[in-house]
């Protein structure tokens, strides 16, 4: 199989999950702090800039075990706070708190090594081509994942609707795992 599915596949299940996260994040706290807008746009923006560390350390940890394995990495931990949210929603303001922040750092952490790897896995003479296409595939997905949280949030509760986004996670490992498994 040719290194570049696998790779825009990743980035792929990583787009499910970023930007509904970023989009509902709000949404989530507000459900938790209350009404407070000063304080929900606080810990947003921080859980939301956060993710600078994400992409910093994954940087520099790609050096040493490869970009593949650093986005498996984050889009595992990321997939696993879509799947255990209903219960740190539960947990000590604290812990919830530091949770968010956690799943700020991973979920977008691992951004800039599915980039890497679609530009380095692009035929040569393609790679802007290449890499516009699954940018556009990828943010139309995230317009899906949008709207079904959008649609799914009366139902489920905000507590509950982050766990919808499981699959893309899930599918960008399933992707991912051969690349992964390859020495750096």
């Amino acid at each position: 199989m040719r290194d570049d599915l696998p790779s825009a596949f990743g980035y792929f299940g990583h787009m499910w999950e970023l930007y509904a996260f970023y989009a509902f994040l709000p949404v989530l706290l507000a459900a938790r702090l209350g009404s407070d807008g000063a304080t929900v746009s606080m810990w947003s923006f921080a859980a939301i800039a956060t993710g600078f560390l994400g992409c910093m350390v994954g940087g520099y940890l790609s050096r040493e075990i490869g970009s593949a394995r650093v986005a498996y990495m984050q889009l595992s931990a990321s997939g696993l706070c879509c799947l255990v949210s209903p219960l740190a929603f539960l947990a000590p303001l604290p812990v919830f708190l530091a949770f968010l922040l956690f799943w700020g750092v991973v979920v977008a952490g691992d951004s800039p090594q599915f980039s890497t790897l679609n530009a380095r896995f692009a035929p040569p003479r393609l790679v802007g081509s290449a890499l516009t296409i699954a940018n556009c595939i990828g943010f139309s997905i995230t317009i899906v994942s949008i709207a079904l949280l959008d649609w799914l949030i009366e139902t489920a509760g905000p507590q509950y609707v982050f766990v919808m986004l499981v699959p893309g996670p899930v599918l960008g490992l399933a992707a991912l795992r051969r690349l992964a498994a390859k020495p750096a």
